[in-house]
């Protein structure tokens, strides 16, 4: 994924695609990662976390040959949706394991994960920014990648649970992940939309606006993706302890705020002049990643602590969070052709302010519902022992 999003704007150069059509791509990655979520919810019931994602891992970094190797605008509009369906499935069966992790390890840890997310994000915007300051085409970046990576998930996959064990003493209060109602789910699911649409902005769209806004050295552009990619890895590895001693309700508050910042930074980034003007949207950048990095680990982990089988549920929350992260920047990508690119960078602004809006009512209700007051909660997390791990 970092490559593929540091990568975008030689794709922009190499098929001459422009703002609207390299919009519709994302448009119909989105599309093909939704569907495919909902169909993962259901498997991961049926046959497994482990199971899905021993698939899904090496499918999703083998399809990335399709739009790397796309010829012209239409090849890549078709090899755009199965490139979405890895994606999709990939992203169910490994939040899907990660909730099993958390809770038979007995502290939150969650954010750990999503923060090794992050390293590889980070990691292929500077591997491309390498590629492109060495005179190399980021076009073979992706066909290396594509080819390689399936084989990095062989040794992690071997590492996984070995079933989707059965909780015959489930805690007191917790019930199963189908029972929750469809207006929470639809609560969560909107801090989970915003949160993610704010992240996708950055990472379709920061390399673009340093080069087209800012108007930066190519070379240079990939850079913004990665000071955003960094400044969230950092704050995700930190993220369980800091969910450990604020609870997840003040976390969530704080993301929002922070992302806000960060957004409305780089908004103002072009008015602060030639020497500034850099310095002010790599801030900008860093604030946005410090803020979204706890956003979708404290929203997973909140479905994951109702109790068992959260496959659909998380299924459905997800959904609704990554139609913001695949979506949302395919809007920006029509409003900033209509308009301008700062013009729709107002919109992940806006909605990174609901995330602290929405996702800490969400979290209170969600927390009755698995039986934990949220003082309870930052309580329980802030313990010197965790619970005994259930096997």
């Amino acid at each position: 994924m970092g490559l593929w999003a540091a990568g975008l704007p030689s794709l922009n150069d190499r098929l001459d695609l422009g703002f609207a059509r390299l919009g519709s791509v994302l448009l119909l990655i989105s599309g093909g990662a939704l569907v495919s979520m909902l169909v993962a919810g259901s498997a991961v019931d049926r046959w497994s976390s482990r199971r899905v994602c021993w698939f899904a891992g090496p499918f999703s970094a083998l399809v990335l040959l399709g739009p790397a190797l796309a010829p012209s605008y239409g090849a890549l509009a078709v090899l755009a949706v199965v490139f979405g369906i890895g994606i999709g499935v990939a992203e169910v069966g490994m939040n899907a394991h990660s909730v099993e992790v958390e809770r038979r390890y007995g502290r939150p840890i969650i954010s750990a994960f999503h923060g090794t997310w992050s390293l590889g994000g980070a990691a292929g915007g500077g591997l491309t920014s390498l590629v492109l300051q060495a005179g190399l085409d980021a076009q073979w970046l992706l066909i290396v990648a594509a080819l390689v990576v399936p084989f990095l998930y062989v040794p992690a996959a071997w590492l996984l649970l070995p079933d989707q064990p059965e909780h015959t003493s489930p805690e007191p209060g917790a019930q199963k992940g189908a029972a929750l109602k469809w207006g929470l789910i639809a609560m969560l699911g909107l801090a989970a939309f915003a949160g993610h649409l704010s992240e996708g902005a950055a990472i379709d769209w920061a390399a673009l606006h340093a080069r087209t806004v800012l108007e930066t050295d190519p070379a240079m552009a990939p850079l913004a993706y990665t000071v955003f990619s960094v400044a969230m890895t950092a704050v995700r590895l930190l993220g369980d302890p800091i969910r450990a001693r604020l609870g997840s309700v003040r976390t969530i508050q704080l993301a929002g705020l922070f992302a806000t910042v960060g957004y409305v930074l780089i908004l103002l980034s072009p008015a602060a002049g030639e020497p500034l003007q850099v310095v002010c949207a790599w801030t900008g950048w860093a604030l946005a990643g410090v803020g979204l990095a706890t956003v979708v680990p404290v929203l997973f982990s909140a479905v994951g602590a109702v109790g068992d089988r959260v496959g659909r549920a998380l299924a459905m929350v997800t959904a609704f969070g990554y139609s913001g992260l695949l979506l949302g920047p395919a809007v920006l990508g029509y409003v900033a052709e209509a308009s301008s690119l700062p013009v729709a960078l107002v919109i992940p602004t806006v909605l990174a302010a609901v995330v602290a809006l929405t996702g800490a009512p969400a979290i209170r209700s969600l927390l009755r519902v698995s039986g934990a007051e949220p003082r309870q909660e930052g309580a329980v997390a802030r313990g010197p022992e965790p619970e005994p791990a259930r096997d």
